[in-house]
């Protein structure tokens, strides 16, 4: 069993610069099947997400080329063909399901294994079934698989109506929708800036896509995808990580490769506990922020403050002056890394979906257990910053998200290391 173990107490400094985003690459790589020529991907993040889907991708028919040192991938999906994926790979991750609207986009059929990824609670996919219903596929499920059908080869356009705001769901849409026949138009689209990093790969392809980034996307379906070469956005929940590390164990960290425009909700509440920053055109600075002051936070789809970045702020908010709360309305299960700090020694509980807090808090090691990709980061933040020594299971929900997070670590001065311990 892999362990991260950490030395803490040790403040951190230095120089941190951000992968690709992984919200975009897990949708990115399956929408390269759309197309009818080589597919280059750069900034592509080193993480397990990425293997997986680039197995899954082989397994059925796709040419990959994979340099992680320098971060492409290259895809020639010419020789894919539309088959049963496998379902031990497919519920091992949650963005399985873009297969789905690839493979629908492409083939007019698609049988995919449900998804899995990490247990937030409710993540129905009823809504990306409703839009591929509208496009004009046929779905039943047989064998833990969902089967989708068309009558033709290609979609119908179609005006769609997200009942909620959905990232996942507007970028199945989109994917199923732009070899249709005529103009699909989504309305309630999410706004994500990984959206928009869909979108530009398929309008590099050859795709008509209008709007993305707002909440009506407008898509001419065309009958032919091209190749083509796209650099992934930079990872604004990773940088939000470090971000957190930095203001609140930092003695002047610079965290590079990063977007302002994608953070400003986040950085807005940096800026209203007292932290001290500066920003400059791709990074931040964060300088030694004392005497920080606690806040509430309220997660709400973008461009609010982010369900993904309220576990790995957490351990800054411990660290802070006063009594907070986090209300996270978009998954109200992602409470579990709560009872894990308190082993730490955080004044923290959580009940009903909602965090309370009371800081500042004197951290100390302890045994803890990672229970999704973001709880496991605020763990091995809150580990840098306590006394002793933190181990942490259940680490492959970490890497599933966080491309070289102990080279990374390692590189500010922290004493982390990947261990096997049986």
């Amino acid at each position: 069993m892999k362990k991260i173990v950490i030395n803490g107490g040790k403040r951190i400094s230095g120089e941190v610069t951000i992968s690709g985003a992984k919200n975009s690459v897990v949708a990115l790589i399956p929408a390269t099947i759309l197309a009818d020529d080589v597919v280059t991907l750069e900034g592509v993040p080193d993480i397990s997400d990425v293997a997986s889907l680039i197995e899954i991708m082989e397994i059925m028919g796709a040419t990959v080329e994979r340099d992680m040192a320098a971060g492409t991938v290259t895809i020639d999906p010419r020789g894919v063909e539309s088959k049963p994926l496998p379902y031990g790979k497919i519920n091992s991750l949650r963005a399985s399901y873009y297969f789905n609207g690839s493979l629908l986009g492409k083939f007019g059929e698609a049988t995919v294994g449900l998804p899995g990824g990490c247990d937030l609670g409710p993540r129905p996919i009823d809504l990306h079934i409703k839009a591929f219903e509208a496009l004009g596929a046929r779905m039943t499920f047989k064998e833990n698989a969902m089967h989708l059908t068309t009558d033709g080869k290609h979609m119908r356009g179609t005006t769609i109506f997200m009942d909620m705001v959905s990232v996942g769901a507007t970028i199945n849409t989109m994917l199923a929708a732009v070899k249709a026949e005529g103009r699909t138009i989504i309305e309630n689209a999410a706004r994500e800036p990984e959206i928009i990093d869909v979108a530009t790969l398929l309008n590099n392809m050859g795709a008509k896509v209008r709007g993305a980034g707002t909440d009506v996307i407008r898509i001419d379906g065309v009958q032919k995808l091209g190749g083509a070469r796209h650099t992934v956005i930079p990872d604004r929940i990773e940088a939000g990580t470090y971000l957190s590390l930095a203001a609140a164990f930092g003695d002047g960290v610079v965290v590079n490769n990063v977007i302002y425009e994608h953070l400003e909700s986040f950085i807005a509440k940096l800026e209203e506990m007292g932290v001290k920053m500066v920003v400059r055109d791709d990074s931040i600075e964060v300088l030694k922020s004392e005497n920080l002051k606690a806040v509430t936070i309220k997660t709400v789809p973008y461009p609010g403050f982010a369900t993904d970045l309220q576990q790995p702020i957490t351990p800054l908010l411990l660290m802070a002056n006063g009594r907070g709360k986090i209300i996270d309305t978009i998954y109200e299960k992602r409470v579990n890394h709560a009872a894990e700090l308190a082993r730490m020694g955080a004044n923290i509980q959580a009940s009903n979906g909602e965090i309370n807090y009371h800081a500042p808090n004197d951290l100390h090691g302890a045994q803890v257990t990672a229970t999704d990709l973001r709880a496991g980061a605020a763990l091995v933040n809150a580990g840098v910053i306590a006394t002793g020594e933190t181990k942490i299971s259940n680490v492959e929900f970490i890497l599933r998200g966080y491309d070289n997070i102990i080279e990374k670590m390692t590189a500010l001065g922290v004493d982390i290391k990947l261990v096997d311990e049986n």
